[in-house]
């Protein structure tokens, strides 16, 4: 099986490479300008990557010819951080529609499976949120996201951190357009929160702006710095191991019949935390990474997500997915604990970062 992947040099694709590298019977040809997260796969001979982005005019050429010997192109190619939704939000959108289109539509036209990762962000807030009976925000009816029934709830557009999602969103109706129009077979998969190794920079050791909650927090621990809950940490989501995940993946290139022309959720319901929670169990195990217990108590102060994000943040609520999609066609289903994840996780940000943030101040 020959696969493009878009993207490969990030966190999921680097893990997406550890796995299906492993097999005599697939090639990569892929597209990333970051090699840092893959540099142990750069002398493997069934890879063949192209370290730039592949949104120029050359470049987009070179991947349609590409595609002539390919079987499946995989497009992890976005920018996917909540910080630049609201302060970056023309780079974001370009990144994640207008970037995007030209290769939906070399796919459609070489009839190519495009297998394209979305994000669970297009659910915007659920109808729960909406609701004053505390009996109605409990209804699975007014919370669960289902891939093929659940309305998309944006915020007004003056609140641009809807940007990332509308993006996302509209990618999403452009490849179904190919397929009812044009036949394009795809796979849509929806990302719930993958956390693992290689995850995401820290600021200002080797990244810039805000990163994602987990190196947020994670950066707080290391600097010794209060971790900060935004507008009180009451956002709920379901975490999943990226190793979990990319077997998600690997069923659907062995399984197409399964998984072309479908929409899944990947995620795991059983690790449903608050940021409030995530936060004191990241302390925790912390705690005992360091085997310094004084982290168990490591200050927690809440900020506006004004403060935080700057103007125009509005967060998403609550993320459970129904995964009764994966479950049945892949026959997949993710087991690993919130712990079982955390520990590694920490562990690989300890072992890069420690002793050079112990050294500062």
């Amino acid at each position: 099986m020959r696969l493009i992947i878009l993207g490969c040099g990030g966190f999921v694709g680097s893990h997406l490479l550890d796995r299906l590298l492993l097999r005599d019977d697939i090639e990569v040809e892929g597209w990333d300008p970051e090699t840092h997260k893959i540099s142990h796969h750069l002398g493997n001979p069934r890879l063949t990557l192209h370290q730039v982005t592949c949104i120029a005019g050359p470049e987009i050429e070179k991947l349609g010819k590409s595609l002539e010997k390919a079987d499946v192109v995989i497009n992890l190619a976005a920018i996917c951080s909540p910080s630049e939704y609201n302060t970056n939000p023309l780079a974001v959108i370009r990144s994640n529609f207008v970037d995007v289109y030209p290769i939906v539509d070399l796919c459609a036209h070489a009839n190519k499976w495009l297998l394209h990762f979305s994000t669970s962000e297009i659910y915007g807030r659920t109808l729960a949120s909406y609701l004053s009976d505390p009996a109605d925000k409990d209804n699975p009816d007014f919370y669960e996201l289902r891939e093929d029934e659940t309305p998309l709830v944006m915020g007004p557009v003056t609140n641009q951190r809807w940007s990332y999602a509308c993006a996302k969103q509209m990618t999403e109706r452009y490849i179904y357009a190919h397929h009812t129009s044009n036949g394009l077979p795809f796979t849509i998969i929806r990302p719930l929160n993958f956390f693992g190794p290689k995850m995401d920079y820290i600021p200002r050791r080797d990244g810039d702006g805000v990163p994602r909650v987990l190196a947020c927090f994670m950066s707080a621990l290391l600097k010794r710095e209060p971790m900060k809950l935004v507008d009180g940490g009451a956002a709920r989501r379901t975490i999943v191991a990226v190793e979990e995940a990319v077997i998600a993946i690997e069923k659907m290139l062995d399984r197409p019949e399964r998984a072309i022309n479908r929409t899944f959720n990947i995620g795991n319901r059983q690790n449903e935390v608050t940021m409030r929670e995530l936060a004191v169990e990241m302390r925790n195990v912390y705690a005992e990474i360091t085997g310094d217990g004084s982290y168990r108590d490591h200050p927690i102060i809440d900020v506006s997500a004004e403060e935080f994000y700057g103007l125009g943040y509005e967060d998403c609520d609550r993320r459970m997915p129904d995964l009764s999609q994966a479950e049945n066609c892949l026959d997949w289903r993710a087991e690993r604990s919130l712990r079982d994840i955390l520990v590694p996780t920490m562990q690989d940000y300890h072992d890069q970062y420690y002793a050079e943030s112990s050294n500062v101040g």
